[in-house]
């Protein structure tokens, strides 16, 4: 984890300056400190005071870090005056930190002025001591003593200059530009970097949230360069973190005026227990209500269904538990935890005792059809991709449901038998008796609550994965209810 030290101004609306930094240090992964150079009175309409501790409280804070913490990167943002920047280097100058990104605050975003000119000179003669410097168009132009630039060859040709006079790599940024592009370009004249310019594209973000841009980039920057240590891999690393923080800006609704970006808009919320089993049983509604409808099971729990489509769905059924029991064998090798690999193993088992007590009672004595059927073998193959795609959340998701829709038809079919007072002579009444087993039930609540739990701490685009092979076999369970119909 990097060490990463701030050295800049405080922002108390937490958009710009060491707020904005430790934000974007924890966002990457890093360990933030600071060290405050300068108190404002700030929100996002813009800078109504600024004051300066003295400076040497801030050798005081610097010293207190470094003589006792290894500091493996430094930001340097806002620094106020001379006093406060001839502080920094003799600092600098003694620590010799491996990473040093400078950002030259010199006017805030909404104008206001945050470097008095008189210490304008002073900043210059600090930046040779920094491996980035990151300019916005303004500061870059003012820093290589030009007016600013309207065209991205302009400030590439300013930020050559600013590597040049320096010997530092300059970040150029293209965020001030007009146009739907927005690049940046890491320049080093020096021959630091593989090629003396690296352009990164990227699309400019319509929104009037960037309060603390400049801020959040650079610190970012120096956070995984510590971890990288290659500026060019650094920076496609943060750009497409800063779009979409500055995409997402608007969910924080912070402030009237030009608001902050969001720092953790790459990280979401962890659902709540139940909340993504309650969206397996929405998505599976639809199929339960199909399988009601079937003919197969309105004959089953009346008892009217012909022989020959029960005993080839139980056939069907052998063979499918055969396949099952491998695919939950594949469950348990891939289970993160001793107690989910020994449940998805004795499910296993628990299929081959089923299969094999199916041959001792009605398929042993009944001449029915034992090859497999054009369902079962779709429903296998499905299982099977999924037990092959390596992903336990896709797996666990993918043999849910014949779990969770036998449980819930065989409750359903056994209650209503039960309400039909048990008729004496119903040919299947052990069979609807067997759906009513407490041992599957609490099976299936254990298989539910893996799946919930699996679900809940993956990302969006595995739940959305667990989700679709969840569905697949839904629709085939209605299937595979349906099959005898079609195929006995």
């Amino acid at each position: 984890m990097p060490r990463v030290l701030s050295i800049a101004g405080s922002d108390p609306s937490g958009g710009a300056g060491i707020q904005a930094d430790l934000k974007s240090i924890a966002a990457h992964g890093g360990y933030g400190m600071a060290a405050i150079t300068a108190l404002t009175a700030q929100n996002t309409r813009g800078v109504a005071a600024v004051h300066l501790p003295p400076a040497s409280f801030l050798a005081s804070q610097l010293d207190a870090i470094s003589d006792d913490i290894t500091i493996d990167a430094v930001k340097i943002g806002m620094l106020g005056d001379a006093g406060v920047i001839a502080t920094v280097r003799t600092w600098l100058e003694k620590v010799r930190p491996a990473v040093v990104v400078l950002d030259p605050v010199m006017v805030a975003t909404s104008g206001d002025r945050l470097l008095q000119e008189s210490a304008e000179a002073a900043l210059r003669d600090l930046l040779p001591l920094a491996h980035l410097i990151t300019p916005n168009l303004a500061e870059l132009a003012m820093l290589v003593g030009e007016e600013p630039q309207d065209s991205w060859a302009g400030a590439l040709e300013q930020g050559r200059k600013l590597a040049d006079a320096t010997g530092a790599t300059v970040l150029v940024k293209g965020g001030h530009l007009s146009g739907a592009q927005c690049p940046d370009a890491l320049v080093n004249t020096a021959g630091l970097l593989r090629t003396e310019v690296i352009e990164v594209p990227g699309e400019r973000v319509a929104t009037r949230n960037s309060h603390g841009t400049g801020c959040s980039l650079s610190s970012a920057m120096a956070t995984v360069q510590a971890r990288l240590g290659d500026w060019e891999a650094a920076l496609r690393e943060v750009k497409p973190w800063l779009a979409g923080a500055l995409g997402d800006s608007a969910r924080l609704e912070v402030g009237t005026g030009n608001g902050p970006v969001h720092h953790f808009h790459h990280l979401r919320p962890v659902p709540q227990p139940g909340a993504f089993e309650a969206l397996l049983r929405a998505e599976a509604e639809a199929d339960l209500d199909a399988i009601y409808r079937l003919d197969f099971i309105r004959g089953l729990v009346s008892g009217s269904l012909p022989e020959r489509e029960f005993a080839y769905y139980l056939a069907q059924d052998a063979i499918y538990l055969n396949g099952y029991s491998r695919v939950l064998a594949r469950a348990s090798a891939l289970a993160p935890t001793d107690a989910e690999q020994l449940f998805w193993a004795g499910s296993a088992q628990q299929c081959l005792e089923v299969e094999s007590e199916l041959h001792r009672s009605w398929l042993s004595t009944r001449p029915v059809r034992a090859e497999l059927g054009p369902v079962t073998k779709s429903y296998v193959d499905h299982l099977t991709a999924a037990s092959a795609s390596g992903s336990y959340a896709v797996l666990a998701a993918a043999v849910l449901p014949c779990f969770w829709l036998y449980a819930e038809v065989g409750k359903t079919l056994h209650a209503q038998f039960l309400a039909a007072g048990e008729p004496a002579g119903h040919p299947y009444a052990e069979w609807l008796r067997t759906y009513a087993d407490e041992d599957f039930a609490a099976a299936t609540r254990k298989a539910i609550a893996i799946v919930d739990a699996t679900g809940r701490a993956g990302s969006d685009g595995e739940r959305a994965a667990m989700v679709t092979a969840f569905k697949q076999s839904c629709r085939l369970e209605v299937d595979f209810f349906d099959a005898p119909r079609l195929h006995a």
